[in-house]
């Protein structure tokens, strides 16, 4: 699985992951039941995050973050994501938006985005899917055409997540219609103040709520030149490389959802009583766990190992995230259905969060690229094409 690969995280980790999880118990747990009923934005949970330096994990050090990196990363998105899936998108969906600026921005935007991310004064959206180009994103109609004075964009993006909280964005257009398909494509760094910028309706989704997922819309919105982000036409490049340092983020959040709903009905399974006996002495229920319980284990090595690979930059980085992304959404898909089943009733009832972390599961399996896409990646890694 790969030189010097490590099956446990170092001290300093395994004390980042006892600060973090120690907040979400506090603080964020309490407040997860009501963000998913009324859908709003925690900005007091955002601030703690900010205030406890958390926002900043993984950003450089020598442009204004708190350092660390992927490993760190799926640690703090894992441990909000077994109390609050869509609070885990705070630190998630920045990272998105910023890695583009990290992995191909200048000096001054890096700078721009890592400290503002870190000290709560910048918040990023990432807006690659379109109405009609989800998984085919190569087919984007967004448009950016350069004039004496900059660039002038005109399209829309669709179920951008953190829409609307966020105030920059990473957007890219077609910059030369005439190129092969996905030759043509910038990225661009804009900010929700420039003339033209909208945004369109907010989303009334299943699952992580409190996280608003909104459409974003250009009319005619001037940019200057400054906002490219990297080589003009080498956006799409851009595009994908940040999906595969992003995938193993996502397959965290994953992790972290499937993880809070089996220690929910552990728990509720010790305790519950049938026919004379708790739950949990019935062995039909045991091997459930059982299955449920490497499931969730085995996602754990995928995750990280993806998480490696993305601190590495490997050359093999596209082949574990696909599998950690792929593998850990379908875990959690399964273990919260199952631990739904394993309450009965009161699986299905809002009284109990795991109908919550089953609906929370289902977009881990659709975003950042759906698992069909996952398995499409493997197989090409596989055997060519």
């Amino acid at each position: 699985m790969g030189e010097g690969l490590s099956f446990s995280f170092t001290e300093e980790q395994r004390a980042f992951q006892a600060s973090i999880r120690q907040l979400t118990e506090d603080k964020i747990a309490p407040r997860a039941q009501e963000i998913d009923a009324t859908d709003e934005y925690p900005w007091d949970l955002d601030e703690l995050l900010v205030k406890n330096g958390f926002t900043a994990v993984s950003y450089p050090e020598e442009h204004g973050g708190a350092g660390g990196g992927a490993v760190e990363l799926c640690i703090l998105v894992e441990e909000i994501s077994r109390a609050s899936a869509g609070v885990s998108l705070i630190p998630a969906v920045n990272k998105l938006g910023a890695i583009p600026v990290l992995l191909h921005g200048r000096p001054q935007q890096k700078t721009m985005v890592c400290e503002g991310i870190s000290e709560g004064r910048h918040r990023m959206s990432y807006c690659l899917t379109e109405p009609s180009s989800g998984s085919d994103a190569a087919a984007m109609k967004s448009r950016a055409v350069e004039d004496s004075d900059g660039w002038v964009l005109n399209g829309s993006k669709r179920f951008i997540t953190g829409a609307g909280v966020a105030d920059l964005y990473t957007y890219f257009a077609v910059t030369d219609p005439s190129a092969p398909k996905g030759k043509g494509i910038t990225a661009f760094l804009l900010s929700q103040d420039m003339p033209g910028f909208s945004l369109g309706r907010k989303e009334d989704k299943m699952g992580i709520r409190g996280s608003p997922t909104r459409e974003v819309v250009l009319e005619d919105c001037r940019a200057p030149r400054e906002s490219v982000i990297g080589e003009v036409d080498q956006g799409f490049q851009i595009a994908m490389r940040t999906l595969d340092f992003s995938r193993p983020t996502i397959a965290a959040q994953a992790l972290g959802i499937a993880q809070g709903a089996f220690d929910v009905a552990v728990d509720y399974c010790k305790e519950r009583q049938q026919f004379g006996s708790p739950v949990s002495a019935f062995q039909g229920l045991q091997f459930m766990f059982a299955d449920m319980a490497m499931k969730i284990e085995t996602a754990r090595l995928a995750v990280y190992r993806a998480a490696l690979a993305v601190d590495d930059e490997a050359s093999d980085l596209p082949y574990w995230a696909a599998i950690a992304k792929c593998y850990a959404s379908d875990v959690a898909m399964d273990v919260t259905t199952d631990c739904v089943q394993a309450l009965g009733g009161y699986g299905y009832v809002r009284d109990y969060p795991v109908e919550r972390f089953m609906r929370d599961a289902k977009i881990t399996q659709i975003y950042e690229g759906t698992n069909q896409i996952q398995r499409v990646v493997l197989a090409r890694h596989l055997f060519g094409g």
